[in-house]
This record gives structure tokens, C-alpha cells and sequence, in this order.
């Protein structure tokens, strides 16, 4: 096994590092949510944003692995970081690098690995965005480009580190988030030629819930109906809040009739809680749904008009048929 040698900046790095202030903190949605979508899109079991500090490596996300750190020494992320662009690594078993690094030899017994480095500001290599298998497998100039891409973001999130963009209420991203990462999955389905279908949600009575119960209350519905949407979408989809009573969700590599269970899901689920509930109203929503067309949608601003005129036609609907019934 080789230990990767120190990088010449290390003084630099590990200042800039901590100067971030991302060790040993909690985890954030903004980057499990990255590592999610790479770990759905490279279909792989581990996929990681690791940050290599003075002796270890720790996972500011991980998705897959049980441990939150392993040692540098040992680490496959203090070797990426030597590089501007993505290392890959084959197979670790045929690698005089690693082919009896204990992360090989014993658990999780990484076969595969490709990182691309994290890079702060200043240009100090803090990191990497890493996929891992256990088997061993081609890494094309594709992937590699889609790795780069997830890895910008990341970037992106760690240089404006102060300019949030979670909504503070219910932790799903916001506006911008939700924006900057929707258009991103939407260029890897454009040329990967996936499909992807943006729900665009509404609140039915909101105004009337703030103006009865007070603005607390009205805060309480948002937060159970986020809550609502995490669990009955999947972890890869992409939910956001873009503000007052409207949530975004993009889905990705999901059939009409797929969708369609998990809007049946998500209504299932507010009806347990309005039956279940002290509260002197229900949870209700309008939904409009768009789907992703290449030709016609040049970003996602365009799929999220299409989508919210969409929803408000669904809105006007269930407006008649109650003035009907």
C-alpha cells in the first residue's frame, strides 16, 4: 500500500479547510441530496463528499458506509486530491496502490473507486465527491464529465457556504436550489435520454388557514405537508419550496404510472394525518404535472411554467366540482 504524499499547499489547505467550518457538523440536505443523485445515477452502493483533514478522511455525506471518518493514511480521497481531474481507479485489487489497502482487503472491499478533487476558492483541493463498488468496472469520459458536473456543484455549495439555499421552515431547498440542481439533473437526462417529469404543488385553502389560525399554524401545515413529500417521493427525486405555499419535485427515470402511485402516496398520507388530527382544518393540495420534452423546454424555468399553469387548471377544476357538489 502506498500513502498519498502530502500536497505542497498543506499549511493553505487545512487553514482553508477548517476555516469553513464543515467538520464535524451535522449533516446538510444540500450535499446528501448530491450524493444521493450520484449514487442513483452512477448505480453504485457508496457515494461520498469526503474531506481530507490532517490525519483522516471525514464524510461530510455519505451514503452507504456505517463510519463517518477512516484514516488518511489509508484513504483512496488523499490521493484525488493530488489532481485537478477525476482519478479512477479501475480495480484496487490490480492497483500497486491499493491492492492491499485495508479498505480492500477487508470491509467495505472497494473494488472500484472515481473521485473528482473539491476545490475551494483560493484553489486548495479540500476533498472529493467519490462513487465506490465493490465490483470492478469502466469509468468513461461521460461519467467522468457527469462526476465533474455533480462535484461543481458541490463546489458551489461549499464557496457560498453562507448564502443559503435550504428554506429555513421545512429544509427542503429553496428557489435557487432547487433551480441550480433541477437543471442540472435535467442536462444529464437530456444527454443520457431519460425522462423526468416536474410536480408543481399548491396549497388549497392556505390563505384561509393563515387568516383563521394565525401564521404559526400556517407555518405547521407547510412543514407537515414537506414532511408529506419526503416520504412518499424517493430520495433521489429533487422536492423544493419555492416559496409560500408552492413545492417543487422533479422525478427522474419515473413511468406515468409510477407517478401517479406516488401522488396516490402522498394523498394517502395527508389523509392519515388530517383523520388523525386536532387540528380544525385539513391539508389539501392542487398539483400540475410537466413533462420533460428537450425540444421544448430550453431550462427548467420553462418546465416549472408549464407545470404551474398546469397546476392551476387542476385548481379551478376541483373548484367547479365543489361548487357542483
Amino acid at each position: 500500500m502506498l500513502t498519498a504524499p502530502i500536497p505542497s499547499n498543506e499549511p493553505v489547505r487545512l487553514a482553508t479547510l477548517r476555516a469553513l467550518r464543515l467538520l464535524d457538523t451535522p449533516g446538510e440536505e444540500r450535499f446528501d441530496r448530491l450524493t444521493r443523485v450520484a449514487r442513483r445515477l452512477f448505480n453504485v452502493p457508496i457515494a461520498l463528499v469526503s474531506l481530507v483533514d490532517e490525519n483522516r478522511q471525514w464524510f461530510k455525506s455519505c451514503m452507504g458506509l456505517s463510519v463517518a471518518e477512516t484514516s488518511r493514511d489509508i484513504s483512496f480521497c488523499g490521493h484525488a486530491i493530488l489532481q485537478s481531474d477525476v482519478l479512477v481507479i479501475p480495480d484496487a485489487r490490480n492497483d500497486a496502490r491499493f491492492y492491499d489497502n485495508p479498505l480492500v482487503t477487508g470491509a467495505p472491499g472497494i473494488r472500484f473507486y472515481a473521485g473528482q478533487p473539491l476545490t475551494a476558492p483560493n484553489g486548495s483541493k479540500l476533498g472529493t465527491l467519490c462513487v465506490i463498488d465493490m465490483h470492478p468496472r469502466v469509468f468513461g469520459s461521460e461519467e467522468r464529465g457527469l462526476l465533474r458536473d455533480l462535484a461543481l456543484i458541490v463546489d458551489r455549495e461549499i464557496a457560498a457556504i453562507e448564502l443559503a439555499t435550504v428554506d429555513d421552515l421545512t429544509l427542503l431547498v429553496n428557489r435557487r436550489g432547487f433551480e441550480a440542481l433541477a437543471q442540472h439533473t435535467l442536462n444529464v437526462c437530456k444527454r443520457l435520454g431519460r425522462n423526468a417529469s416536474l410536480l408543481f404543488f399548491d396549497l388549497d385553502s392556505f390563505k384561509q388557514i393563515n387568516d383563521t389560525y394565525g401564521h404559526a399554524e400556517g407555518d405547521r401545515a407547510l412543514v407537515t405537508f414537506a414532511d408529506a413529500l419526503r416520504v412518499a417521493l424517493r430520495n433521489s427525486d429533487v422536492i423544493g419550496r419555492l416559496g409560500g405555499d408552492e413545492f417543487v419535485a422533479l422525478l427522474t427515470d419515473a413511468s406515468d404510472e409510477e407517478t401517479h402511485r406516488a401522488l396516490k402516496r402522498l394523498r394517502d398520507m395527508l389523509a392519515e394525518v388530517n383523520a388523525g388530527s386536532t387540528r380544525r382544518y385539513e391539508i389539501h393540495f392542487s398539483v400540475g404535472q410537466a413533462q420533460f420534452d428537450p425540444e421544448r423546454h430550453r431550462s427548467v424555468i420553462d418546465l416549472l411554467v408549464e407545470s404551474d399553469v398546469a397546476m392551476y387548471g387542476h385548481k379551478a377544476k376541483q373548484r367547479a366540482a365543489a361548487r357542483r357538489g
